[in-house]
């Protein structure tokens, strides 16, 4: 994927950023959009000379005009009422683009027509993959419309749908929640066996369970989960009971979390009534990381089998003759070929045998559903 990599149009890319943020700058100068807003947060706040991309002067400034925040983070902003808040958070949005994806990312990672990362097998401790350089996990929607096939060519994105919660009934070899899997909205499934069809409360519920987020309205609605899935909501649940021990757990394939480190398990020796505070809450901070350890390290080990799988049949089928395409980008539970378009249908047959294959390797014949949602598109940006 590194060799081949992700067909990348950079006028396509460059036109996005001049009609969001303008033209490109010149050194050490915002761009055009940036430098608007940026006079308009002037304007708005009565303070004449502060840097928005600086929190401390931003915070500042905010406190000045009385807009009484703890931090500038955009979701502690949006809590707030003042002309100001709706330009910053727009100057804030564009400003991360001009930064992340910008015409110094283009320059760096998407030479020749290809956007090429360094990716980080196992980078992150449940073993999902991370990259270096290029923010390749997190392209964001507003430039995907650049990642574009080549003439004659098309883009073949598959993504796993609701995979960690398959994941878990396929670990936990619960059966009713194997039934609710059975098609391709697993959430309404969960909502027509215990929740009257509701499948907001559903999927609160489940994402509770797997998170660790187990008070207010996750919390209410967990008895009913445990009720209907009792082997699954028993599996999280050990393995919180078991991370706030202090004690590993591991994935189904046998990747191990981290054991506690010594501070951990001297708070959690403490004696006085405040160091306990901080013991318990420790203690319940490692039982939600154990809990979704499990589920995220087996979803990661599952993933990483179909593309091992996909890859192999790529070149089973060039070996045998037939070029179907190549490999070009990876996401956690979604891959992207790019693909001959007479052979786009090939290889959506090949991705979903692949995702198939990767089932029977790892948990064997189970009545587990792991539905695809495939896309066989001109531009990334029409995956979504």
């Amino acid at each position: 994927m590194e060799h081949s990599g992700l067909p990348w149009r950079r006028d396509v890319h460059e036109e996005i950023l001049t009609r969001l943020i303008g033209p490109r700058p010149g050194p050490g100068r915002r761009p055009a959009k940036l430098e608007e807003l940026a006079a308009e947060l002037h304007r708005l706040l009565g303070v004449p000379a502060f840097n928005p991309d600086s929190p401390q002067e931003l915070l500042r400034a905010l406190h000045r005009t009385g807009i009484e925040v703890r931090s500038t983070r955009s979701w502690e902003l949006r809590g707030q009422r003042h002309p100001a808040i709706g330009p910053l958070l727009e100057y804030k949005k564009l400003a991360r683009l001009a930064s992340a994806n910008g015409w110094s990312w283009l320059d760096s990672w998407a030479g020749a027509g290809r956007f090429r990362t360094e990716y980080v097998v196992g980078g992150v401790v449940t073993g999902r993959w991370a990259s270096r350089g290029g923010g390749a996990l997190q392209i964001p929607q507003q430039v995907r419309d650049a990642a574009r096939a080549d003439d004659g060519c098309r883009l073949v994105v598959a993504d796993a749908s609701q995979l960690e919660p398959r994941v878990l009934a396929a670990l936990a070899q619960d059966e009713a929640l194997a039934a609710a899997a059975q098609g391709k909205d697993l959430y309404q499934g969960i909502a027509d066996a215990g929740f009257g069809g509701d499948r907001g409360k559903a999927k609160v519920a489940m994402l509770g369970a797997m998170y660790g987020a187990t008070t207010g309205e996750s919390g209410r609605l967990m008895p009913q989960l445990a009720k209907t899935y009792p082997r699954a909501i028993g599996t999280v649940e050990r393995a919180a009971r078991a991370g706030e021990a202090g004690q590993v757990v591991s994935s189904y394939l046998g990747r191990s979390c981290p054991p506690p480190s010594e501070n951990w398990r001297r708070v959690q020796l403490s004696a006085s009534a405040d160091e306990q505070r901080r013991a318990d809450a420790a203690a319940r901070s490692r039982g939600r990381f154990t809990r979704n350890f499990i589920v995220q390290s087996t979803a990661a080990e599952w993933a990483l089998c179909w593309l091992a799988e996909v890859r192999r049949r790529l070149r089973a089928s060039a070996a045998a003759g037939t070029v179907v395409g190549e490999l070009v980008f990876f996401m956690h539970d979604e891959v992207v070929l790019h693909v001959r378009q007479d052979q786009a249908d090939v290889a959506c047959a090949l991705i979903e045998q692949a995702a198939a294959e990767a089932i029977r390797l790892m948990f064997g014949r189970i009545p587990v559903d792991f539905p695809l949602s495939i896309a066989v598109v001109g531009s990334y940006a029409e995956a979504k």
